[in-house]
């Protein structure tokens, strides 16, 4: 085989100056840049806290898998059960869109309540509705973090309500919440919903509940543009925090607060619109290939297809100082080639390098496209009598 050195990309910037810096009394800060994943500011970014109801992402990032599998639809109903009821002690202190025992809700209201109101109670019976019970929930919960790459978090229940077992770090908060963004297109939208009023109140109580329970925890969609997401979580002893997106001008950020001590949840935007903002006034992204963009057509030895497609399941792209960009900037697809035959959708074939005066600054595997058959024993045997007498 022979190592093939692809020149994709050279890029030249000028230097500028950084605007001011950013601090924050949380005990616990991150913003990354979604394209490149890079990360702008990190404060205590890897140190295990309770994520209160910022947990409930997970929940949801299970519910959407069933959602995306057909095996849930948005307009299923769920029986409410005794543990999701609002009379549950549990739920008196906790948010909560006011659910009783045998009453019916659609799966879509449930996200919203839990989206929106952060319904405590709406994530016990989606946890029970997929799993049968919430501790079995919890194992899914479990294993799709692990899926995801979540080695730290842990999870006690679905609600995010004060549990040992319940800790994640701001890093892997951010990692679910581009997760989330990438692979449920579809569904992310209703991350922006600013207000849910649930009409299923089946006492009076409720039904004043409801009325006066209709605006979303998660301010900051009310107070800065672009913003579209995700979720707030409160628990006296931790505090505030929130994990939060935002795009402008073409360009996704991903915010996350934990541990901030704040009169309200209108600080608490405050706060993480001053986290985001500084990512937008003092950086800058360069998106040089998007997931899915073709970048070579790799030779196949023994292949029913003489090339196959090479492509990246991830954005290569670097984040950059605003005004601020690196000399002599270069962008590589490294391979051997030809490569044998089977290939298969995703296998690992080269990868795409990123290069500041010659020093790598990022990876990014650079993938099969498609799948490549291996031809029959006598069409190999042709290929090698071919390649002997024509060199081909």
């Amino acid at each position: 085989m022979m190592k093939k050195f692809l020149i994709l990309f050279p890029v030249l910037f000028t230097i500028g100056a950084n605007a001011a810096g950013f601090s924050t009394s949380a005990k616990s800060a991150l913003l990354i840049d979604y394209d490149s994943g890079d990360e702008i500011f990190a404060k205590n970014a890897d140190e295990l806290m309770p994520p209160s109801s910022m947990l409930k992402l997970m929940t949801l990032t299970v519910l959407f898998d069933e959602i995306k599998s057909g095996k849930i639809k948005m307009d299923d109903t769920i029986t409410v059960s005794e543990n999701a009821d609002y009379k549950n002690p549990l739920w008196y202190p906790a948010s909560k869109i006011c659910l009783t025992t045998g009453q019916k809700i659609t799966v879509k209201d449930a996200i919203l309540g839990i989206i929106v109101l952060s319904a405590g109670d709406a994530s016990v019976a989606v946890a029970e509705k997929i799993a049968g019970s919430e501790a079995k929930f919890t194992e899914k919960m479990q294993l799709k973090a692990a899926e995801i790459g979540m080695v730290k978090s842990s999870f006690g229940n679905a609600s995010g309500l004060p549990h040992a077992n319940n800790m994640m770090t701001s890093r892997e908060i951010a990692m679910l919440a581009k997760y989330i963004i990438k692979q449920y297109p579809d569904i992310y939208p209703m991350f922006a919903t600013k207000r849910f009023e649930f009409d299923g109140a089946t006492t009076q109580w409720c039904q004043d509940w409801t009325r006066t329970h209709t605006m979303n925890y998660n301010r900051i969609l009310f107070s800065m543009s672009g913003a579209d997401g995700l979720k707030t979580g409160h628990t006296d002893d931790g505090g505030y925090g929130v994990v939060a997106s935002a795009k402008i001008g073409g360009r996704r950020l991903i915010g996350v607060i934990n541990g901030f001590k704040a009169a309200n949840h209108d600080a608490l935007a405050e706060e993480i619109k001053k986290l985001l903002n500084y990512g937008y006034k003092t950086t800058q992204t360069k998106v040089f290939y998007k997931s899915g963009d073709v970048l070579a057509k790799v030779p196949v030895w023994y292949g029913k297809s003489k090339t196959v497609d090479a492509t990246v399941d991830e954005n290569v792209a670097i984040n950059l100082p605003k005004d601020y960009s690196m000399k002599n900037i270069r962008v590589l697809a490294r391979f051997d080639e030809p490569i044998a035959a089977p290939v298969k959708i995703g296998q690992k074939i080269g990868e795409v390098v990123i290069e500041n005066n010659g020093e790598i600054v990022k990876r990014v595997p650079l993938v099969a496209k498609d799948n490549v058959k291996k031809i029959m024993l006598f069409k190999r045997l042709f290929k090698n009598i071919s390649v002997i007498i024509r060199g081909k």
